[in-house]
């Protein structure tokens, strides 16, 4: 072994507490980089992928078939910007029943001749293609019976037609729910009900909404008869949903590890080149070059760094199993894995990183002169902080408490450096903290859970094919909401039920929330607009304006219904569930089209001082004669999504918070071996072991303090920027009751927790200074 070598190993082993801070910081920045960086990566990837194979259409607009001739529909795939178009396909909405007896959801069924094309290649997953009347293919994807050999019938259509489904097929851009031949769809639809034709183009740019938009413009110019449309940017963003959550919160932890990197290997190397001034000057003495001395400092921080680095590779690889295995690809991928080229990437970036931060911090080495290295020793800098020391003296406390209160004054740049670590780990505690309380409050929207009591509907028997009808009469909503009426305690009560619509334009089926009585109190967290005021009016999640291209004050029809109903939309609702795709309404609005809405649960909030327990015993008693069951009301679990976020953020946070501490550990290490011939002077004198740990632990007093009240708003402003990122990702806005989640108090707390990070790493240099000998600290030079 060389002997610049020898030097580089022999500091590795000597100063393992650097080794150690280094080490873990850059497992820690490679554990986030490589899991945001993976996220960022295979969010996108499979849908692209897929997208690119099959041809996918960029716009689906459905015309009216009843005011709208075929020739019409098929012209508009030759304005300007159209690069390919499909169709005219018929559409048409219906809502077929499967063998047992039970209702499937409503669906749109498209007439397709074949499943080639060059706009949605369509893709068979089991079974073959529909080629004569009586054959249906059903979506891979939002088909809730795919069952080969299935039958499915149509009581509401002249003749009761039967349906035999022969195969399954995925769009890449959800086109629609079944296909059939064209003349099957031609047969499905009826006068009342005829449906519409369906188109879908590619453009020559539609990498952006706005790009979309332009083309909808060119496609449907002079034409007043579009029932819905869809872009396949809202497709894409659904697809990517559950991974793209990720990315804002990953990429914020990232950025903090990658900064702390740069800081403490900084601070690390700055230290050690400060405290290690009389051994430069021997190794130049004996020979070593300027360059050769930089060289040992950085390999001396490029050794931790690779160990570091490699583990965190292995961190990130295990931290990405939970998240990707929530988003396994239904595109014709299996599994999502990390791609090698993001590992590459981030060992890279990451050793650079750290090669270049100590290369800077050890020019310092290099340029030393020789004599001056060996003559300066220990024994710089010790005039520094005489005023604070004099400032010190005349305050009300004990001499170590005063000395300890003096000593970042007199090492500035090291107390900067320990200060900006403990500065980013308040900040990521004050990040987590809000980020946890805004999932919270995401999920209390979410659950609609400002109920005391609920009366739920009956849940359905399955079988293997799916609900399975019974002659089991259903609970007369009427008499239950009699014998709710009946209690003293009882306040207030609105009843929910809940019917499935298709929406023109969309594939898949919408739920409808009907509600009877006021439901303002009942939970739901309003973004923008109004509640509902009267029959007609609707509220709606921001998953269902994205995706319908809407806005509040706009009129939508509501299909697949006895008839259809429109409804115009007076606001818009927190609710992340079914990414977004409901309607909450009056029941009346729904009476004429969808008069049977028994399957219904009554909502109850009791008096002010009722015991609700005591409630529901006496509710459920006249309840048993209508076979009805009460219960107390109550938030439903969380989302294992959340419990994902809040277990990441709460390690990732753990491990910045280590790594701020060991870099006060560091400092405080350099700083104690600095002063050991101090220390020893002050043991002589008297000074006790308990009176040597507090003057060590206030030494960082004011650091972790400053650090605390610096990082608390950093933190803050961290959650108000990656909270709403995270909410765009997952397709919802968030009201400021989301975002608002800090207190005054809890401020107050959050700024101590710099001090707790200061003094937990000053906690073990204080029992070493206790540990250390008088005489052999007097003989220190």
């Amino acid at each position: 072994m060389s002997a610049l070598g020898r030097v580089v190993r022999s500091g590795v082993g000597r100063r393992r507490v650097q080794t150690l801070v280094i080490g873990l910081t850059a497992m820690m920045a490679v554990a986030a980089s490589v899991l945001g960086g993976s996220l960022l990566v295979v969010s996108g990837a499979p849908f692209d992928d897929a997208f690119a194979r099959q041809h996918g259409a960029h716009l689906s607009v459905e015309f009216d078939a009843a005011r709208t001739r075929a020739g019409q529909a098929q012209a508009t795939g030759r304005a300007e910007g159209v690069a390919a178009a499909a169709g005219p396909f018929r559409a048409v909405s219906v809502t077929p029943r499967i063998h047992e007896g039970a209702d499937a959801w409503p669906m749109t069924v498209v007439g397709r001749g074949n499943q080639d094309g060059a706009v949605d290649d369509l893709t068979l997953t089991a079974g073959r293609w529909a080629t004569r009347p009586g054959e249906i293919v059903l979506n891979t994807d939002a088909s809730l019976f795919p069952t080969l050999g299935l039958e499915l019938t149509f009581p509401g259509l002249p003749g009761a037609p039967i349906l035999v489904v022969v195969g399954a097929a995925r769009s890449v851009t959800q086109s629609a729910d079944a296909w059939v031949t064209p003349a099957q769809a031609t047969e499905l639809s009826t006068p009342d009900r005829p449906g519409g034709y369906q188109m879908l183009y590619r453009f020559t740019a539609a990498d952006t909404a706005a790009q979309v938009a332009a083309g909808r413009k060119a496609v449907t110019a002079g034409i007043k008869t579009v029932t819905g449309t869809q872009s396949w940017l809202t497709v894409r963003a659904s697809a990517e949903r559950d991974t793209a959550l990720y990315v804002p919160f990953l990429l914020a932890f990232g950025v903090l590890g990658l900064v702390m990197s740069v800081l403490i290997v900084g601070n690390v190397v700055a230290g050690t080149v400060g405290a290690g001034l009389r051994r430069i000057g021997v190794l130049k003495a004996i020979g070593f070059t300027p360059a050769q001395v930089v060289r040992a400092y950085v390999g001396q921080a490029l050794i931790p760094a690779a160990v570091g680095t490699a583990l965190g590779v292995l961190a990130g690889h295990l931290l990405a199993v939970p998240v990707m295995s929530e988003t396994e690809d239904v595109y014709g991928t299996t599994s999502l894995a990390v791609a090698p080229w993001v590992d590459a990437a981030v060992v890279v970036g990451v050793l650079s990183l750290v090669a270049v931060t100590a290369w800077a911090s050890a020019w310092r080495a290099g340029r030393l002169r020789t004599v001056d290295a060996i003559a300066v020793g220990r024994g710089a800098h010790t005039d520094r902080g005489r005023w604070a020391a004099r400032l010190a003296g005349r305050l009300p406390v004990s001499r170590p408490l005063a000395l300890g209160l003096t000593r970042p004054f007199a090492r500035p740049a090291r107390a900067l450096g320990m200060g900006t670590a403990i500065l980013f780990g308040a900040a990521a505690i004050t990040f987590t903290v809000g980020m946890g309380a805004s999932l919270g409050e995401v999920t209390k929207a979410r659950a609609h859970d400002a109920a005391d009591v609920t009366v739920a509907a009956p849940l359905p028997e399955l079988g293997p094919d799916g609900p399975i009808a019974t002659t089991r009469p259903e609970p007369d909503p009427a008499a239950v909401a009699a014998v709710i009426d009946a209690q003293p305690a009882t306040r207030t009560h609105y009843s929910t039920t809940t019917a499935r619509a298709t929406v023109p334009g969309l594939a898949g089926t919408t739920a409808v929330v009907a509600f009877t009585g006021d439901a303002s109190w009942g939970g739901y967290t309003m973004v923008s607009g109004r509640w509902i005021a009267e029959p007609g009016e609707a509220v709606v999640p921001t998953g269902f304006l994205t995706a319908t291209g809407t806005r509040i004050g706009n009129t939508v029809t509501l299909g697949g219904l006895g008839q259809a109903v429109s409804v115009r939309i007076v606001g818009e609702v927190l609710d992340p569930r079914y990414d977004g795709m409901q309607v909450f309404t009056d029941a009346a609005t729904l009476a004429p089209a969808h008069s049977d809405l028994t399957d219904t649960t009554q909502h109850i909030a009791v008096k002010s001082g009722a015991d609700v327990a005591t409630y529901v015993d006496a509710l459920n008693e006249g309840l048993k004669p209508l076979g009805a069951t009460a219960r107390p009301g109550g938030a439903e679990g969380g989302s294992d999504m959340v419990v994902t976020l809040n277990a990441l953020s709460a390690l990732l946070t753990l491990m910045l918070v280590a790594v701020a501490a060991l870099g006060v550990l560091n400092a405080v290490v350099l700083d104690t071996r600095e002063r050991l011939r101090e220390l020893g002077v002050h043991k002589a004198l008297g000074m006790t072991p308990r009176q040597t740990i507090a003057m060590v632990v206030t030494s960082v007093v004011v650091t972790g303090l400053a650090g605390g009240a610096l990082g608390v708003p950093l933190g803050v402003t961290l959650h108000g920027w990656v909270i709403p990122a995270m909410g765009h990702s997952a397709g919802i806005n968030l009201p400021d009751s989301v975002l608002a989640v800090y207190h005054a108090a809890e401020l107050a707390l959050l700024v101590l927790g710099g001090l707790l990070i200061a003094v937990l790493g000053a906690l073990l240099p204080a029992s070493w200074a206790v540990r250390v000998r008088t005489a052999t600290a007097l003989r220190t030079e």
